[in-house]
């Protein structure tokens, strides 16, 4: 009975311990541009796993349309730090920070657009909390640099 006892307790250890190296943390840093609910509206969401970038997603006008785009590396434009990404579409851009906010540049075409940290979570105490969600502003640019432009 005993060895039984002592048995299942190592097995038991095993599976937490097994099950915890196999944890992933993930959290995600999300950047938008124009007005929710609009055709203008733009927004990447940059998903980091384990501390290394793992995954780009475009949501794209009223409906947000999603798309991917792929991860790049790091690179430089016009001297500053930044990444390339390419969207679905095959397009390259360069993203780089600019204080707390992520300018994506068109490599093709110059164009800058200047995105803003995008909160997602309840609000007036409606809607769900965002736990993968970098929290504020701050957290997201960390969340950037110590992967994306690391």
């Amino acid at each position: 009975m005993q060895l039984i006892k002592r048995t299942i307790a190592i097995i038991l250890f095993l599976a937490v311990s097994t099950a915890s190296l196999f944890a992933q943390t993930k959290k995600v840093a999300n950047y938008f541009i124009g007005k929710p609910g609009t055709d203008t509206y733009k927004s990447y969401s940059f998903w980091v796993t384990d501390g290394k970038p793992s995954e780009i997603s475009l949501a794209t006008g009223a409906n947000r349309t999603e798309t991917k785009a792929t991860y790049n590396g790091k690179a430089t434009y016009q001297g500053k730090t930044c990444f390339k990404m390419t969207a679905a579409d095959k397009k390259v851009y360069y993203v780089y920070p600019i204080d707390t906010k992520l300018a994506v540049v068109n490599a093709a075409t110059k164009k800058i657009e200047t995105f803003t940290w995008e909160y997602e979570g309840p609000v007036d105490g409606v809607g769900t909390f965002c736990q993968p969600c970098a929290q504020d502003e701050k957290e997201s640019m960390n969340l950037m640099k110590g992967s994306y432009l690391k």
